[in-house]
């Protein structure tokens, strides 16, 4: 018939038109029941420029992670720079202690210039403690016990703890702007979950810190590396550290009073040792429970 045009029936039907706002695609599924897909310019363009900015950012976060990297490295080589000159059978013993023996060799040789480089000697136990605990490197522990052998009780526990807070903070900080992006890039679903979890429990999230830095379930690494992808604040992060690890330091710097009458690290262990741990463990949750009762009571 003139002046008529066909119906074209189809099942699948697919056409490609323009806009005002741009290039779409238009995909007709069926004559009962079409769907359409617009796809503007815009859009696409954005989507496009998503994924460059992506790895622009996780590249900018190992620029900086390389960068404080050689920060730390700088900060260790004035350290090595202002250290006194060393006798040449005394450099095989500066190195990071990685048994009790290396530890007593150790303390033996800055135990010599302490007296006459007493702020040097100091500079570089707090330097490189920090250095160990911002990269999660082993060797602090044994750091604790040549500090406890070097100085008294309430220098050196104040020193430890205050080294620990800082590098555990350090290491915080390094998380947050590299794995926690990572983190929640790759299981997304349980990083929720874990911050509902810590939202739950935000007010008591100081005594849960001291908990998990007093007692040996978690080690200290994941902690540092974890906290800042569920979200714990920085300032609870900072003071839980602090605060926590002065119970296991007591012991360890206990032993560095008796360095040389150590045979090897397990001396350390003794079941005192583990009851001290376990009492402050739990003073640090009474509060948390003596509020759930009140709660409990006069709801």
């Amino acid at each position: 018939m003139a002046g008529r045009t066909p119906a074209r029936k189809s099942s699948g039907a697919f056409s490609q038109g323009k806009s005002s706002g741009g290039d779409y695609t238009k995909v007709t599924r069926s004559s009962k029941t079409s769907y359409t897909v617009l796809r503007s310019q815009d859009d696409t363009d954005a989507v496009d420029a998503a994924i460059p900015a992506e790895a622009g950012s996780s590249t900018k976060s190992f620029v900086i992670l390389g960068l404080v990297f050689l920060l730390s490295l700088v900060a260790l080589g004035v350290v090595y720079k202002t250290f006194p000159k060393l006798e040449n059978d005394e450099y095989q013993h500066i190195k990071l202690p990685r048994d009790i023996e290396d530890a007593k060799n150790l303390g033996r040789v800055l135990s010599r210039y302490k007296e006459r480089y007493y702020y040097q000697v100091l500079l570089a136990i707090f330097v490189i403690y920090i250095f160990l605990q911002t990269f999660a490197i082993p060797g602090s522990i044994f750091l604790s016990i040549i500090s406890g052998f070097l100085y008294p009780f309430y220098l050196a526990l104040p020193l430890v703890c205050l080294c620990s807070g800082l590098g555990a903070s350090f290491c915080y900080l390094l998380s947050y702007m590299v794995g926690r992006r990572i983190v929640q890039k790759y299981i997304p679903e349980r990083v929720a979950n874990w911050q509902q979890h810590v939202d739950r429990h935000r007010e008591h999230l100081t005594n849960y810190i001291l908990f998990l830095r007093i007692t040996p379930f978690l080690p200290n690494w994941f902690i540092n590396i974890a906290s800042p992808v569920i979200n714990v604040p920085l300032w609870t992060f900072f003071i839980g550290t602090v605060i926590g690890v002065a119970p296991p330091s007591v012991v360890m710097i206990q032993a560095g009073q008796t360095l040389y009458k150590l045979t090897s690290y397990g001396d350390t262990f003794t079941w005192g040792y583990f009851g001290l741990l376990a009492f402050f463990a739990l003073l640090s949750l009474l509060p948390v429970i003596f509020k759930k009762k009140l709660r409990e009571k006069f709801d």
